[in-house]
């Protein structure tokens, strides 16, 4: 009752606090305004989805831009995802407000139409504190992300493998942590019946296993599988009475605590896009933009086999409509074998302390084609908090000439929003109640259990025959032999002589 008190109080004050619709002023003539100086730069909706980097030293201005861009899309009527790493994402559910800052800026560029706005926005979070959950199913993200997930070596992982197959040949489902942690046990305990037709299964990676997923419990990682899975279609909704695309604001201050989390999160993501989402070719807009902060934990460590498979997944994505856009502080945190597939580019403001930064500020440069008027690599050690270096692709597909400009300030409300105020979007959210509330099905946990049972069961009866033989023989051996007196013996001693005597006398009458 104090929830929906609360949340209605909310609305009765803030009547025009969310998903007002204004006008616009950073989607113009079907281009999305990003930046300007004397001339305005601009991101082609039919080119955004050959994906972009958005790179820079922290404090110089990656999350304000990440921020006009999620909106800029959004107005466009393009949803958007994106990842808050530091809580101050969530305010694109209202207004912004004027400050001195954002004046200066305004009076700068020269844009005197400038209005705050809120959007459309969703509010998720793995540990369905802050928003919706997000779920998905151990089966679903597979062994091979499992492993990585769990940190397992090559041969771990092959035990992982059999415990997947074990799992679909018997209809085990490997719904959530529970359901794995089963039947690593059972699959433990009975090994050498598996050993035969499934491969060696060895005691100690199996424990490793174990050991390894006690930890993802522990930093949480049970929250993220469970039902109802997520279905990913539902990142592409629209506000129905401006159009707009929602802008689906990830929470991941408690997850980015744990990195190896994250970034599986991350790749899990990448993955069932292109799995899920349908083919669509060559489109006016991308069908949703995707924004993955802090990229280079996504990236860290990654074996070779996995670089290779997200460098496909991004070459061939676009063609589902999807723009992927990596924000990180350094260029050199993106393989190169995936950086030169990132068309639409965003620098802002590194320092050069050693030759070692020096060298990555070159690369940077030498990434954009040269502008006549200034050198790339000393602009990129001036440039001022809010300028960047840019360079979008045109309608042939080919990188403009990097210009220097000041980017937009955004128009939603930059920092956090309260408790109430979320509270409020969630109560009014297309997806209330579909992912909140934790289903138990049937799974690998208590089918294993019922065999387990019905094993016990046998083996009960089993023990409980041979029990019954063994008492049965005892009480055999213990029961009294009748003693034979020496009358009997002697009467029985003469009954026997004559019997054989009697016997012996009709067998030779036979035979004469």
């Amino acid at each position: 009752m104090y929830y929906y008190t609360l949340v209605n109080t909310f609305i009765k004050k803030n009547k025009n606090s969310c998903y007002n619709d204004v006008g616009d002023n950073m989607y113009i003539n079907n281009k999305i305004l990003i930046g300007k100086n004397e001339n305005e730069s601009y991101i082609l909706p039919s080119m955004a989805n050959r994906h972009g980097i958005i790179t820079g030293a922290s404090g110089s201005g990656k999350t304000i831009t990440l921020k006009v861009m999620a909106e800029s899309f959004s107005e466009a009527g393009v949803p958007v995802f994106l990842a808050d790493v530091k809580g101050d994402l969530a305010g694109m559910c209202m207004p912004g407000e004027a400050n001195e800052k954002i004046n200066e800026r305004l009076n700068e560029l020269k844009i005197d139409n400038f209005e705050f706005k809120d959007f459309p926005t969703h509010y998720f979070d793995v540990y369905g504190k802050m928003g919706h959950p997000i779920r998905t199913t151990v089966e679903n993200i597979g062994a091979r992300l499992l492993a990585r997930m769990l940190n397992l070596t090559e041969v771990q992982e092959g035990v992982l493998a059999i415990i997947f197959k074990i799992a679909e040949d018997n209809d085990w489902e490997l719904i959530d942590l529970k359901d794995l942690k089963t039947i690593l046990q059972y699959v433990g305990d009975n090994r050498n019946e598996y050993t035969t037709t499934y491969g060696n299964i060895s005691s100690q990676s199996i424990g490793a296993i174990q050991r390894n997923l006690l930890m993802l419990v522990e930093e949480g990682g049970d929250y993220f599988f469970g039902e109802p899975a997520f279905n990913i279609k539902d990142f592409i909704k629209y506000d129905a009475q401006s159009g707009r695309g929602y802008i689906n604001v990830l929470d991941a201050q408690e997850l980015f605590n744990h990195p190896n989390l994250y970034a599986i999160f991350l790749l899990w993501l990448l993955s069932t896009l292109f799995s899920e989402l349908e083919e669509v070719g060559d489109v006016d807009k991308p069908k949703i933009v995707f924004f993955f902060d802090e990229a280079h934990l996504l990236f860290e460590d990654m074996p070779d086999y996995l670089v290779k498979n997200i460098t496909q997944i991004v070459k061939l994505i676009r063609s589902k409509g999807i723009g992927l856009y990596f924000i990180s502080q350094s260029p050199k945190d993106i393989p190169d074998e995936i950086s030169t597939q990132l068309g639409n580019r965003i620098q802002h403001a590194l320092r050069a302390y050693t030759p070692a930064e020096q060298k990555v500020i070159q690369a940077a440069s030498m990434s954009f084609r040269t502008n006549p008027n200034f050198k790339t690599d000393e602009a990129i050690m001036s440039l001022g908090t809010g300028e960047a270096l840019v360079s979008f692709q045109n309608e042939d597909g080919e990188p403009t000439i990097v210009e220097r400009v000041t980017i937009l300030p955004p128009q939603s409300k930059m920092g956090t929003i309260s408790d109430t105020t979320r509270m409020m979007v969630l109560e009014k959210s297309l997806l209330k109640n579909k992912y909140d509330t934790l289903v138990e099905s049937e799974s690998a946990f208590e089918k294993i259990n019922e065999v387990k049972k019905v094993e016990e069961e046998e083996l009960a009866q089993e023990l409980k025959k041979k029990e019954e033989e063994k008492l049965a023989k005892e009480k055999a051996k213990a029961t009294p032999k009748k003693k034979t007196s020496k009358m009997d013996k002697a009467l029985n001693s003469a009954a026997t002589a004559i019997g054989r005597n009697i016997g012996n006398s009709i067998f030779k009458s036979l035979f004469k």
